[in-house]
């Protein structure tokens, strides 16, 4: 791939942009407001001067209610010899577009599993899609040469490229991205209202529970006006569940020790169901799920002092997995766990304290 064409240049379209230009990628920028595209060229993603003929690839960053439009405008007018769209729905723009009795065989829908709650260029980076699960979704019609030049998109972003049904990609999202969003804003839409004192409390778990209810909520209801069926057949179970769930609590409630017996199993039934349910989901680089031992380090909010703790780490040849920072309220402080393989925890331990750590147990 030589030249590329990005219409809209929103979070994902910039971000794709800027991965095709570091790899040597002539990339011409396109949106419907001209402002966000020269935004993203200032950046380096490309250029916002129209290409002179056909690209190799135009690739559709456009919200999902529009995918179809702005695919079908391109197609019509040649702008490329292959097309992909990255909307986070895939079956309905690919019936919009047979619909319109458009030939499909230079057509790939796809959908990059990568975002953040912020949006538009300046959110944008070029290592976003990095290790990520990239979704293709070719047909028996699709041309060998876009699926090609899809497959080289991917890998010009260090993606990994899924191969997928379209509406058996759109049942998953709804069930790992659209369900789960909607949920969080349901939680999140508790403190609103909530006593001061009480919002003064939140702590990590509830920092987890809410971090992807701060999106845009214009561009989700896009997202989940193009894929409502799946949606709400999922949250029909949620809310089933959610109805079972409270039938326990108000078991536990009651004087009847039978009754409370029989609320205590139903909420223990729940939560081991949301354990089992929760060793499913992938580990570090999409792999099965590891148990870490947590390393607990009491630090000061000043500069340096996790570029530090990382350093003595480093020296006592530990590898952290992952890592998690809890802010202490009030206070400058807080608690970073560290996520090493549990042979290393004792080593990682010893170190930091010989180090003058504070290890909280």
């Amino acid at each position: 791939m030589r030249t590329a064409l990005v219409i809209g240049t929103g979070l994902i379209g910039t971000s794709a942009a800027l991965a095709l230009s570091q790899r040597g990628v002539t990339v011409h920028l396109a949106d419907h407001d001209p402002e966000q595209a020269r935004t993203a060229a200032a950046l380096g993603a490309g250029t916002d001067q129209a290409p002179e003929g056909p690209v190799d690839l135009a690739v559709v960053a456009a919200p999902p209610a529009h995918v179809a439009d702005v695919l079908a405008d391109a197609m019509r007018r040649g702008v490329a010899r292959g097309y992909i769209d990255v909307a986070s729905v895939k079956g309905g723009p690919r019936r919009e577009l047979q619909a319109r009795g458009l030939d499909l065989t230079p057509y790939l829908g796809t959908h990059p599993m990568s975002g953040r709650e912020k949006s538009g260029p300046l959110a944008a980076t070029g290592d976003l899609f990095e290790g990520r699960p990239w979704v293709l979704t070719p047909t028996r019609d699709t041309d060998t040469e876009v699926l090609n030049l899809a497959l080289e998109l991917v890998s010009h972003c260090r993606a990994v490229p899924v191969v997928m049904d379209a509406d058996a990609h759109d049942r998953a999202v709804a069930l790992v991205s659209h369900m789960p969003h909607l949920v969080s804003s349901m939680v999140a839409a508790r403190l609103e209202n909530a006593d001061e004192a009480a919002v003064r409390l939140c702590g990590q778990g509830i920092r987890d529970v809410t971090r992807i209810a701060a999106s845009d909520p214009r561009m989700w209801i896009d997202i989940l006006s193009a894929n409502p069926g799946p949606v709400a057949d999922l949250l029909t179970d949620v809310a089933a569940d959610l109805e079972e769930t409270v039938r326990a609590l108000r078991a536990l409630e009651s004087s009847d020790e039978h009754k409370r017996r029989e609320g205590a199993t139903g909420i223990e039934d729940m939560l081991r169901r949301g354990n089992a349910g929760q060793v499913r989901v992938p580990g570090k680089h999409g792999s099965a799920p590891r148990v870490y031992e947590t390393v607990a380090v009491l630090i000061d909010d000043q500069p340096g002092q996790l570029a530090r703790i990382f350093a003595d780490a480093e020296r006592a040849g530990v590898n952290i997995e992952d890592v998690r920072i809890e802010h202490a309220t009030g206070q400058q402080a807080g608690l970073i766990q560290l996520m090493v393989e549990p042979k290393a925890a004792p080593v990682l331990t010893a170190a930091l304290r010989e180090r003058g750590w504070a290890i909280r147990q």
